[in-house]
């Protein structure tokens, strides 16, 4: 009628849903991010509250598993701030003091490598150096100026705790959306993929940074090395950030060790060790087989995370690729079965 192709209506008017629904999200993006974090901290806390719930004796609702759980947290940061953190600003207000006089007392041997390089470049480096050092006792700065946002500070815990608390329901109303059949199945196993992808990723980041900076911290402390618990914390803080957070965090213990000259060869040779068990040994069995992503794939979605979102898009490119990947491997499953391929099923 009109001359008007039905099907070419029906496409035209799908594509302009989807420009609006990617406009909206740009538009809330904020609120959205807001949201998830909350999300990745309800994942992060899981394990604790199903711990206590099971531990409760008789029959109890999920809320008093919920309290006591955030009763716990609060008294650790409370502990690891007043035990931890004060260490740690003034190791790195310190640091911001001596390493420019170390680095321009430092003189590689003569003849070697490094001499000839070091005059072209010592200028430079110096320059650099006192803004890359300044950052590190700024960082606590920054998360204490985070740590005061009443968003960050109220909002993210009160959401993760609904999320926490009503999992199910939440669950049960995204099934609801999709009639019996081929396409709500899919949705059930969409969903319960990505649940335990988010629950295994988050909770392999807790260990591995928490095993970071522990390791770290001993063995610079048995080293001799300097600021060996603000070169932990650093470790394990950027453990949070793919690729690109670990690579900088070795970066700066090297600098830091190379112009103090505390040990070089022992921390450089322990660092790369405990990097190749982190990486192949450790992180592979906490992760899952659900985080298996090609390193090229992984390096394009950090570089275009922060790209796009600077650190915030580099934390979230990991677990974006990963429920891509998820809904991707869905499609095909269903595609190789005989189903019809669902449309219009949305990952949580």
């Amino acid at each position: 009628m009109l001359g008007i192709d039905r099907s070419a209506a029906r496409c035209t008017w799908t594509a302009a849903l989807v420009v609006l629904l990617l406009w909206l999200v740009y538009l809330v993006r904020g609120t959205l991010f807001i949201f998830i974090l909350a999300l990745l901290f309800a994942y992060m806390l899981a394990p604790l509250v199903n711990l206590i719930d099971r531990v409760l004796p008789g029959s109890r609702t999920r809320t008093i598993a919920l309290g006591l759980a955030y009763v716990i947290l609060v008294a650790a940061i409370v502990l690891v701030a007043t035990q931890i953190g004060s260490r740690v600003v003034e190791q790195a207000t310190s640091l911001k003091q001596t390493f420019p006089k170390w680095l321009a007392s430092w003189k590689p041997a003569e003849g070697s490598f490094g001499a000839q390089v070091m005059d072209r470049v010592r200028a430079e480096v110096a320059k650099r150096s006192s803004d890359l050092i300044s950052a590190l006792p700024q960082f606590g700065v920054k998360f204490l100026a985070v740590a005061s946002n009443l968003v960050y500070v109220v909002i993210v815990p009160i959401l993760a705790f609904f999320f926490l608390k009503d999992a199910g329901l939440i669950r049960q109303h995204i099934l609801d959306l999709v009639e019996e059949g081929p396409r709500r199945e899919f949705l059930n196993n969409l969903l319960a993929d990505a649940n335990l992808l988010l629950a295994h990723y988050m909770r392999a980041l807790v260990l591995i940074s928490l095993g970071t900076f522990t390791v770290y911290s001993v063995f610079f402390s048995i080293m001799g090395v300097p600021y060996g618990i603000l070169l932990g914390m650093l470790g394990g803080l950027m453990e949070f950030i793919p690729t690109v957070g670990p690579l900088t965090a070795g970066i700066t213990i090297l600098l830091v060790t190379v112009v103090s000259g505390a040990h070089v060869l022992a921390v450089v040779g322990f660092v790369l060790a405990y990097r190749v068990f982190l990486d192949y040994v450790a992180s592979p069995h906490l992760m899952g087989q659900g985080v298996e992503l090609h390193p090229l794939l992984l390096l394009f979605g950090v570089f275009a995370g922060a790209e796009l979102a600077g650190v915030a898009g580099a934390f979230l490119s990991v677990p974006v690729l990963a429920l891509v990947r998820i809904l991707y491997r869905r499609i095909r499953k269903a595609r190789l079965s005989g189903h019809t391929v669902p449309t219009g099923a949305v990952a949580p």
